[in-house]
């Protein structure tokens, strides 16, 4: 089905065709055969599947057609700060002919900005809980006057332990039966159910292949390797393989880190993301990600869900996860939108004992590749190590200990990243 058979509203069409949509996906067509309408909807959907468009027209075509009275604003709520502003990028997008504004509000940044934005007036308002919250409790954000509602990435929400504010926003807005509600998520679980159920008004549930949980354009591939020379392995797939770009999951912040640094000294532009990270340099990392800046992102699962690339080529599970859902949501990086993408795990000996019940929850076997030793590369960085060791050994004991805190190569890669 074509955007132009929906009868949306002209400037809205006109974006959608500018964004270089033609077809909509299943998810699209049988959300927004709901939405459209006027009701309410609860749907499951895979991760790339074109559910953020899905909301965001329903919303804008609602604003556009004057369905909603003058002042009333929508709602979006998401898990995390890397969402909620590309949440805000699309719908500034798709949003770019209909003259509504668009705001992003999260936590870890000055309240200034988003102060000055509300006051102004915002048609789409896209945040965390936890910042939606203090600014309406602060009595900055009416949230009596939401006419729209989307809860996106429910189920990551109730994972991050967000349900208590999430009930405390749905009691500040209209009751369900004068809103519309929308809520997402990659499994309708229990409390996402309950949700719906007691917080929405009779709503459509939407589940597409809920009993298949990675995408069938994603190609899957494991590895049994030991750890000491998984770096070696992943040096040498993507010496062999080329790929344009890749997103590398680590379990432990200290190991991107480590890794990030390795990459670099191995002549591959690489930086790292974690939940330590400051918040204005993640946002940079990710930035310079998407456009282009470097081509290897080593990362732990804070960027698993809600980080949308477009055109990932490979996700490698350096680490395999510890829980069997993220191995879903990491893989989900890549095969966005209908397109093919790459997923490479390592098994080790530390964490291949969670291979069983990611196979089982994913209701497969992952192929099994051979470690051949024409697939391990070595590691230039070792020798980097090396030099960087007998240089501190030889300066004097104070000299020694400043060096240690980012003085020689160790830390000089992480914001100029450049090949050696």
């Amino acid at each position: 089905m074509h955007f132009k058979e929906l009868n949306l509203h002209p400037d809205l069409l006109r974006a959608i065709e500018e964004r270089g949509y033609e077809e909509l996906t299943a998810v699209q067509e049988q959300t927004l055969a709901e939405t459209l309408q006027g009701r309410d909807a609860a749907v499951q959907s895979q991760t790339g599947t074109g559910k953020t468009a899905a909301f965001l027209i329903t919303i804008l075509e609602k604003k556009l057609r004057g369905r909603t009275a003058k002042g009333k604003s929508a709602v979006i709520i998401v898990p995390t700060r890397e969402l909620a502003v590309q949440i805000e990028g699309e719908a500034r997008s798709l949003g770019r002919h209909s003259g509504l504004t668009v705001g992003c509000f999260f936590g870890g940044v000055g309240y200034a900005g988003q102060l000055a934005l509300l006051r102004k007036g915002v048609d789409i308002i896209i945040g965390t809980p936890g910042r939606l919250l203090d600014l309406s409790d602060k009595g900055c954000l009416k949230l009596k006057d939401a006419a729209l509602l989307v809860i996106d990435e429910a189920d990551r929400l109730f994972d991050m332990g967000f349900l208590p504010d999430i009930q405390k926003i749905l009691q500040k807005m209209p009751p369900p039966a004068v809103r519309q509600s929308m809520l997402f998520s990659a499994t309708l679980n229990r409390i996402s159910r309950k949700i719906a159920s007691g917080h929405m008004h009779n709503p459509a549930f939407i589940e597409l292949t809920p009993e298949q949980l990675t995408v069938d354009t994603i190609t899957q591939e494991l590895y049994h390797v030991k750890s000491h020379i998984k770096v070696n392995l992943l040096l040498g797939i993507l010496q062999n393989e080329k790929p344009r770009n890749a997103l590398i999951f680590t379990n432990m912040r200290y190991e991107a880190l480590r890794l990030a640094k390795k990459l670099a000294l191995n002549g591959y532009r690489s930086r790292y993301l974690s939940g330590d990270l400051p918040q204005v340099k993640r946002m940079k990392v990710i930035d310079d990600f998407m456009s282009g800046k470097f081509s290897y992102l080593v990362a732990t699962d804070v960027a698993a869900r809600g980080l949308h690339i477009e055109d990932l080529e490979m996700v490698v599970n350096y680490d395999l996860p510890q829980d069997m859902e993220n191995y879903v949501h990491r893989i989900g990086r890549t095969a966005r939108a209908g397109k093919a993408g790459k997923a490479v795990s390592f098994a080790c000996e530390k964490f291949g004992k969670h291979l069983e019940d990611i196979e089982s929850f994913i209701g497969m076997k992952i192929a099994v590749q051979s470690a051949d030793f024409e697939k391990f590369a070595s590691d230039r960085s070792l020798e980097y190590e090396l030099k960087d060791k007998r240089r501190r050994s030889r300066e004097p004991h104070g000299a020694r200990k400043g060096s240690r805190r980012g003085a020689g190569p160790g830390m000089r890669w992480e914001t100029n990243p450049r090949p050696v």
